[in-house]
């Protein structure tokens, strides 16, 4: 079992296996050049699979594949299958922007992945192409159906900004909730990548925007998840990420891998340290020891709130969020 200095037990992997993105969102990365990192600098899915199997030792319980865009990345199945095959009853999820799921749902799903969680912003095509740099909306949205047609468990997040798509909080909800799908509000994370002059809305704005329609009571945190949920008279719950409030981080159980190698203990934070010496030269119980000071050293929260407040200079688009 892994349990970092505040006692809190960390039994989930994010694993970047791409820092690659199709898309250019306006809270992510709009500026930054259709580049990649070369692949001779990437873990392969074989080394990646040989410091999982450490992990899940260790005690992980739940693997998240990001990016970037994890689609862009050739095999994905293959890999998922590894995973899958070492341990059936691995929580084995993905976050993707859904631009290629359609064409790779039941592959993925055969593969053994569980869940996904995909961005839907808008449901309006031309914000969705001022969102992300391109037309997408049309390819989501079909990916989206794919995927609950192969069986795949959905779960969408939005994160609303002024001026752009927060005239749409409730339209999007609506669309998830007649699909069966939860739908997360993530306030809009400031770090240096992201266009300047984005203004994201607070938890308590989304609140009384919603309270206008709806009825529902504040059910807290589930378990470690991130997201402060909230259910409706109907039953229907949606959630809210709120990364400057003390909560956010107070059990956090997660740290991240990039897909170049370094283990990173928070979103937040530019520290990490490197496993891919250890694991290119087979060195298992090194890889176990970086794992370990990783989640020995992660720090209690992030910088987002407080007095400390500052603006992560963390690239999303390495860590997958």
């Amino acid at each position: 079992m892994l349990i970092d200095s505040y006692e809190r037990v960390v039994d989930y992997l994010r694993v970047s296996v791409t820092e690659r993105c199709n898309f250019r969102c306006q809270y992510c990365m709009p500026e930054k050049p259709f580049s990649w990192v070369p692949k001779e600098n990437l873990l392969s899915f074989e080394e990646l699979f040989e410091f999982i199997k450490i992990a899940i030792d260790e005690g992980v319980k739940k693997i998240r594949i990001t990016g970037g865009e994890p689609l862009l990345r050739e095999d994905l199945d293959k890999f998922i299958k590894m995973i899958y095959d070492y341990q059936p009853s691995i929580d084995l999820a993905m976050t993707t922007n859904a631009f290629l799921l359609k064409g790779t749902a039941q592959r993925l799903k055969n593969a053994g992945l569980k869940r996904i969680n995909v961005s839907i912003d808008t449901l309006k095509p031309e914000i969705a192409q001022a969102i992300a740099g391109k037309d997408v909306l049309k390819n989501v949205l079909e990916g989206v159906e794919e995927a609950l047609k192969v069986g795949l468990s959905v779960k969408v997040n939005m994160v609303p900004m002024k001026g752009m798509n927060a005239n749409e909080i409730v339209d999007v909800l609506e669309y998830c909730k007649q699909r069966n799908m939860s739908i997360r509000f993530i306030e809009y994370m400031e770090n240096v990548h992201a266009k300047a002059n984005i203004s994201g809305m607070k938890s308590h704005e989304l609140l009384e925007i919603l309270r206008e329609k709806y009825e529902f009571t504040d059910e807290g945190f589930d378990g470690a998840s991130p997201s402060h949920s909230y259910r409706m008279k109907d039953g229907y719950k949606f959630g809210i990420i709120e990364p400057y409030e003390d909560d956010f981080c107070k059990k956090c159980n997660r740290i991240r891998l990039t897909a170049e190698g370094y283990l990173i203990p928070c979103l937040y934070f530019d520290e990490a340290m490197s496993i891919a010496e250890c694991i290119k030269r087979g060195d298992i119980k090194g890889a176990a020891l970086v794992l370990k000071e990783v989640v020995r050293t992660k720090p209690e929260k992030n910088r987002w709130g407080g007095e400390d407040a500052a603006v992560s200079s963390r690239a999303f688009y390495e860590t997958g969020g």
